[in-house]
């Protein structure tokens, strides 16, 4: 699914009227109505309804919204904020309607206007949609805060209002929804966290604007689909063998930290590795061949931190990190690594940490490396960024820089890679926020990655098919007691769910 800016939205508005065609009243009618009819089927009829219509075509659509649900006899009560002078034209002409019904409309001219909202009332936020560009101030703002003060259910039209489309809204007054209808597509604004206490349940409303737009409109986000990770899949031939599926490395784990590289090493076989061989110090040996027999294990010379590294063959693909501590021997391994210039690898984890502490390695970065940072990880690579949305910039600009992948995880985890595209992936739960959950994801990738040399691919279905497997442990072991064991267990649950989108 593509996501628009705010600019591409109102393109997308105005192609649909000039090629459907129809006219602006009437696309706001088409919007209208399917807001209204989920209102009518998802509040309970006796509900109050406050509309609170600000002098846009947001406000316009509440004031067609308030006509429909009158006309279903429910009880609406609508507030105007700003002037008449102010209104667009499809506003007034269903301010205008609205009137014709004998709905009464109340003004809000100062804050000694506002009304006391009847505790169990339902109020609907149609004060500014996807298209405000300015902090909301001095009337409005308060507005704002007395209704999120009220504590009722609050349905947002488009956007809560206040909420920008494109860019942080940080400082700014914004209504905190209870439900978000928003229009045709997910909005970026709706996949960042510092968003998250705003929008509430997102239901995306299809309100019909033109497909070709949408089909021939470039642009550089988007959220992963499961039509897009199906169509990657690739079934296994008949007479291959585990040579034909990819020989992997995985380097890591110290003393105490042995976990970390028996969930990664599990994941990767569960991932269709045709072979896999663990580089760990000698104390994880006997940990690791009794919990992952299908894997070998080399054992170095280091007893409780891998010290020096000599690969023993030339792997399809190498993952570096999970659990191998930052000691001094530990950035040893990790030069050695980079100097060996593998055409696949993964640096996750305790790599990320060393490789943070020496930038001037990043040049050395072999093309089309993936790197799994979590937000800190990330920030400790490339430094802070002052929001979110300037993080998800600064990824697209290192992953093009270094000519790598990066994936910053988390809910809506997003990929950014070396062409300036970047991905949000829609599946997981909190419940993959659990130790141990990052390296099955480096395990996944790395199976994958053994497998395959096309990167984005390889990147797009594991993050994709770590989520799912999280979502099929989840909908069993619950959010809460799921551990990341369980997503190494669900990984065939997801990929033949893959199979089947």
């Amino acid at each position: 699914m593509k996501i628009f800016s705010a600019a591409q939205i109102k393109a997308w508005d105005a192609y649909t009227m000039e090629h459907e065609p129809v006219a602006s009243a009437d696309l706001m009618e088409r919007a209208a109505r399917r807001c209204a009819a989920w209102m009518m089927s998802h509040t309970e009829s006796d509900r109050h309804i406050c509309i609170f219509c600000g002098p846009g075509n947001n406000g316009g659509d509440g004031l067609a919204i308030a006509r429909l649900l009158a006309a279903q006899q429910r009880k609406v009560s609508v507030y105007l904020a700003g002037t008449d002078a102010h209104r667009s034209p499809d506003n007034s002409l269903n301010l205008s309607r609205l009137q014709q019904e004998k709905q009464e409309t109340i003004y809000i001219n100062s804050e000694k206007d506002f009304p006391p909202i009847p505790e169990g009332s339902i109020i609907v936020d149609a004060l500014y949609g996807y298209g405000l560009n300015r902090r909301l101030e001095g009337m409005t703002a308060a507005l704002v805060e007395h209704l999120n003060a009220s504590g009722n259910t609050i349905i947002a039209v488009d956007m809560p209002s206040g909420l920008f489309a494109d860019q942080s809204s940080s400082g700014n007054a914004v209504i905190k929804a209870t439900y978000t209808l928003s229009f045709q597509v997910m909005k970026l604004a709706f996949l960042l966290p510092e968003n998250a206490p705003f929008t509430g349940s997102i239901h995306i409303i299809d309100i019909g604007l033109d497909s070709r737009f949408y089909e021939n409109t470039h642009t550089d986000l988007e959220i992963v689909t499961p039509q897009l990770i199906h169509s990657f899949y690739k079934p296994r031939q008949k007479f291959s063998h585990k040579g034909s599926y990819g020989n992997a490395a995985l380097i890591g784990g110290s003393y105490g930290m042995m976990g970390a590289m028996v969930l990664g090493a599990g994941a990767c076989l569960r991932s269709g590795a045709g072979k896999l061989t663990c580089y760990i110090p000698a104390c994880g040996y006997t940990i690791l061949q009794s919990s992952v027999p299908e894997a070998m294990c080399v054992a170095g010379n280091g007893e409780q931190h891998l010290a020096t590294l000599q690969l023993e063959t030339r792997y399809d693909a190498i993952a570096a990190g999970p659990g191998m501590g930052q000691r001094p021997g530990s950035l040893a391994v990790l030069k050695h690594i980079l100097d060996a210039s593998p055409e696949r690898s993964i640096i996750d984890a305790d790599g990320l940490n060393l490789l943070a502490s020496r930038p001037d390695w990043y040049n050395s970065l072999p093309a089309n490396t993936i790197l799994t940072p979590h937000p800190k990880e990330f920030e400790r690579l490339f430094g802070p960024s002052p929001d979110q949305f300037s993080r998800l910039q600064l990824a697209l600009e290192k992953a093009k820089q270094f000519n790598i992948y990066i994936v910053i995880k988390g809910n809506y985890s997003f990929i950014a890679t070396p062409a300036g595209k970047g991905y949000f992936n829609p599946t997981g739960n909190p419940g993959m926020a659990t130790a141990g959950s990052g390296d099955v994801l480096t395990g996944i990738l790395l199976g994958l990655y053994a497998q395959s040399g096309e990167t984005e691919k390889v990147v797009l279905t594991g993050v994709y098919l770590h989520g799912l497997a999280g979502d099929k442990a989840a909908a069993v072991q619950t959010e809460e007691a799921m551990i990341s064991g369980d997503i190494i267990n669900y990984l065939p649950q997801a990929f033949a769910a893959i199979k089947k989108a």
